[in-house]
């Protein structure tokens, strides 16, 4: 470490880091990147949800109006998870067609698919989001580890040169304080945005069960339209798929 008079000291956070130690500099820029990065995915992530949000709240409204599950594939068509949605639900019901009165096992099949979708969803909305987490528990730490090591090493100079001032040390002890701030400066923010981005993702996944529930209410409405065709005598007839050989 660097000695210097009294009067060339200085104690602002740069120049702190420039007369660190060189494990304590590798802490400090590794923290300052735990930061960046922090801060990269709080504003990428904002984005995505408020994109996110005017879809789901678009997406909404069209299954609110729609009057079959055939209008909802048209007006979803831009809609993102809620098109996935009305799809899955459309091609289970194709694929039940040469099952005969089985309204309730394929509520029950369309329900188990939808409920996957919205699993896989909740999923996708908190990708990146586990970075934080990682930032928020382990920097603290980092930045310890490197304070230790800063006070440790100054502890070991003051031995060598059997200086007992304090002069000799503060420098010493204060740039390795450094590294337990930049610890706190990046766990901090990290903690918080995190749980922010819990919250908006619970918020998407909230809109997107009432997607769900709109489905399942179209489909509904479909198989009554049908068993009511069917007891007033008017035939329903499915075109199934060719076998393979036919």
């Amino acid at each position: 470490m660097p000695t210097l008079s009294p009067s060339a000291l200085s104690f602002s956070p740069w120049d702190m880091f420039i007369n660190a130690g060189p494990l304590v500099r590798c802490v400090m820029m590794l923290l300052a990147v735990a930061s960046i990065l922090t801060w990269t995915i709080f504003i990428a992530k904002s984005f995505e949800f408020f994109k996110i949000r005017r879809q789901l709240r678009k997406a909404e409204l069209a299954l609110e109006n729609a009057n079959s599950l055939d209008w909802g594939e048209e007006s979803t068509r831009q809609s993102g998870i809620a098109h996935t949605l009305v799809m899955a639900a459309e091609q289970e019901r194709t694929r039940s067609q040469d099952i005969v009165d089985d309204n309730d096992g394929l509520k029950e099949r369309i329900v188990l698919h939808l409920e996957r979708l919205e699993a896989a969803e909740g999923r996708r909305l908190m990708r990146g989001t586990g970075l934080l987490a990682t930032i928020g528990a382990t920097s603290p730490f980092i930045g310890l580890f490197g304070t230790v090591w800063g006070i440790m090493t100054s502890f070991t100079g003051i031995a060598a040169s059997k200086a007992t001032s304090l002069a000799v040390v503060a420098p010493g002890i204060a740039e390795a304080l450094l590294a337990t701030a930049l610890g706190l400066v990046a766990a901090i923010p990290a903690v918080v945005i995190y749980n922010h981005l819990a919250r908006q993702s619970a918020a998407c996944r909230a809109q997107v069960a009432d997607l769900t529930a709109l489905v399942m209410r179209l489909v509904s409405r479909d198989l009554g339209r049908m068993q009511a065709l069917t007891k007033t005598g008017q035939v329903v007839r499915f075109d199934l798929p060719r076998l393979a050989g036919e």
